[in-house]
């Protein structure tokens, strides 16, 4: 299958290396960009956390290294570990579940690193639960022009499948082929997202075939294109 990746880089080449290991073509097809946000992250902070590896990227992380991190996931795990953090502590799936793994450490005086969309207002959760936490916006995610070659291989009919892993990007995809005039093209062919909440712009458009990760990982997205059709 011809897949479509709409994620920005370098997140979107490391899971087009893994959709080709497993025998795929792949269109490279970021919708979204993403800056570093200055910020000031000083404070007598007791840990971190993050809920993408993007809040990573910036150089001025290096000075909380020192400091435990808990991440959602593996992604944002694996690249706290190669920034420097040695103590490392992921929930392994989604916001709630890494509410419930920092009450389950009874920690506080978090600082959370955060991007300037967020899809879950981990602070207020944290405060709900008596868990003192500061948010620091650290990046942010820009939308990026509709690829060209995107648009042609919709002409062409030439994509068997788009992945999408933000209710933002998926936003970007339906506004940018409704602009390009290929709205029934880009609908039409089957959707894989990393969860319900990021399948709902596609929905509402009226995307035929949408199909949700059983998990909020790239892993199980990329399992969903092993499922046959229909």
């Amino acid at each position: 299958m011809r897949v479509a990746v709409t994620r920005p880089r370098p997140d979107g080449e490391r899971t087009a290396a893994a959709l080709r290991a497993r025998g795929h073509e792949v269109l490279l097809a970021p919708l979204m960009r993403i800056d570093s946000v200055a910020a000031d992250l000083s404070g007598n902070w007791r840990a971190v956390v993050v809920t993408s590896a993007n809040a990573l990227a910036g150089g001025s992380v290096a000075t909380l290294r020192r400091l435990p991190l808990f991440a959602v996931g593996v992604r944002s795990a694996d690249a706290a570990r190669q920034v420097g953090f040695d103590t490392v502590i992921s929930a392994d799936g989604d916001a709630r579940d890494l509410v419930r793994l920092i009450v389950s450490r009874r920690a506080s005086n978090l600082l959370y690193l955060a991007g300037e969309d967020r899809a879950a207002d981990l602070i207020g959760e944290l405060a709900a639960r008596g868990i003192v936490a500061e948010m620091r916006v650290v990046y942010r995610a820009v939308t990026a022009p509709f690829p060209q070659e995107l648009i042609a291989a919709l002409k062409a009919h030439n994509i068997g499948g788009v992945l999408h892993f933000s209710k933002r990007s998926a936003h970007a995809y339906v506004t940018g082929a409704r602009e390009a005039g290929e709205t029934e093209a880009a609908l039409g062919v089957r959707h894989y997202c990393l969860s319900a909440q990021v399948a709902e712009p596609l929905a509402g458009a009226g995307a035929k075939t949408v199909l949700i990760a059983g998990r909020p990982e790239e892993s199980a997205l990329i399992e969903l294109l092993d499922l046959p059709p229909g």
